[in-house]
């Protein structure tokens, strides 16, 4: 029997008192008629912004059609999927997943795995970076290496190194005989959009290489045009060996993905690893609707426009109200601004603007928008943000000696 003094939900969440209801482009809509500029998009998942025409149809399509028949028998629409990803990635192999933490669990497994086959069963330990955030199960848990995720969940799984980010002699020195991969974000999301520079991404693949181990991207927020480039890594001009990716896949269906090279794959044989949602025909069509906007040529170049136009933006407010933001960081449209204030102050005065964003580790402010963002709705933006910036700076002014 139900309580009913009990909410019954799970109460892992600290839910905004906001219920959406609809949502048209860049713009969420409440249950009463309040219009929000969504620079959250779900937290870097609605792509191609809310109700997008070829998204919506393409489901409703294989809605009439075909949902699920279970990786017992063939669907044509991974097959399609899957020829689209390698032929525009470094990959040869992909295999489709619900969630970007099931495409880690499957990196991981797969990083492990060739080991195995290669006869060095004892190389299975994954070296990841403080400040990451690779997922809520068991294993990624472990990988990401935060006491806040890990406290209360039993022993730490084994196989995790954590070093310091971006400290490269401590990298090297953490390679060892048993070392089977090395796990990074490009772009660290929870962890205060802190990117790699291309030649820490550089050393890191030759570390890789004269060590016979294995380079694992997680892509799962910084993937998928979000930097400006189908995936963060190109901008550094090298390929993992593995990659998990998710959220921007799906334009908001759950759909992630592990590609990876035949190489780093050939140990995934039959009855090694499984799904029965991962890669249903209802989310095959729309990541396969996903890749036919994407991969059209004026798409890139466009995320790459609106980037410098809220970069610029940004910087000007630093400028203007050094008591309130200190610097930019991320890259493209995977976008923090670090707060002098709190960030959940300067979250809560965006809402109050009626915009949207999300906070990150570090006191930083997340956004995400929606990477089919107009010049127009960008410098709406910016404007929304300095009302809300300009508030708390008349309420915290700048103390002088």
């Amino acid at each position: 029997m139900t309580d009913a003094t009990v909410h019954p939900l799970y109460e892992t969440y600290n839910r905004a008192a906001l219920r959406f209801e609809r949502g048209e482009g860049i713009w969420l809509i409440t249950d009463k008629g309040e219009r929000y500029l969504d620079f959250a998009a779900g937290i870097a998942v609605n792509a191609l912004g809310h109700n997008h025409p070829h998204l919506v149809t393409a489901l409703k399509d294989q809605a009439d059609k075909l949902w699920h028949v279970s990786n017992i028998y063939e669907v044509p629409g991974q097959e399609k999927l899957a020829k689209r990803l390698t032929e525009n990635t470094f990959a040869d192999r992909v295999f489709f997943t619900n969630s970007g933490a099931e495409a880690l669990e499957c990196a991981i497994k797969t990083a492990r795995r060739y080991h195995f086959v290669n006869g060095q069963p004892e190389r299975y330990r994954i070296i990841t970076f403080d400040g990451a955030f690779h997922g809520r199960t068991l294993a990624t848990i472990a990988a990401t290496g935060q006491e806040k995720y890990l406290e209360g969940f039993g022993p730490k799984v084994d196989g995790f190194d954590q070093v310091p980010f971006g400290d490269e002699e401590a990298l090297k020195a953490a390679v060892t005989n048993e070392t089977a991969g090395i796990l990074l974000e490009p772009v660290q999301g929870e962890g205060g959009l802190r990117p790699f520079t291309d030649e820490m991404l550089r050393a890191i693949r030759q570390l890789c290489d004269d060590n016979g181990i294995l380079l694992i991207m997680d892509e799962v927020q910084s993937g998928v045009g979000r930097t400006g480039r189908m995936f963060a890594h190109e901008w550094a001009g090298i390929t993992p060996d593995i990659m998990a990716i998710a959220k921007g896949i799906g334009g908001g269906f759950p759909l992630g993905a592990c590609l990876a090279t035949a190489e780093a794959s050939k140990g995934m044989t039959a009855g090694t690893h499984g799904t029965t949602y991962g890669g249903n025909p209802l989310a095959m069509a729309v990541g396969n609707a996903v890749l036919d906007v994407m991969l059209d040529d004026e798409f890139l170049p466009h995320v790459q426009k609106i980037a410098l136009i809220l970069k610029q933006g940004f910087a000007s407010l630093i400028d203007r109200f050094p008591n309130i933001v200190s610097e930019v960081r991320g890259r493209g449209l995977l976008i923090g601004l670090k707060c002098v204030v709190p960030n959940t102050m300067l979250l809560q005065a965006v809402r109050d603007e009626h915009m949207l964003a999300v906070t990150a580790g570090d006191n930083v402010l997340r956004l995400l928008p929606p990477l089919v963002t107009t010049e127009e709705e960008a410098r709406e933006a910016l404007k929304r943000l300095e009302t809300a910036v300009e508030r708390l700076s008349v309420a915290n002014p700048v103390k002088t000696a």
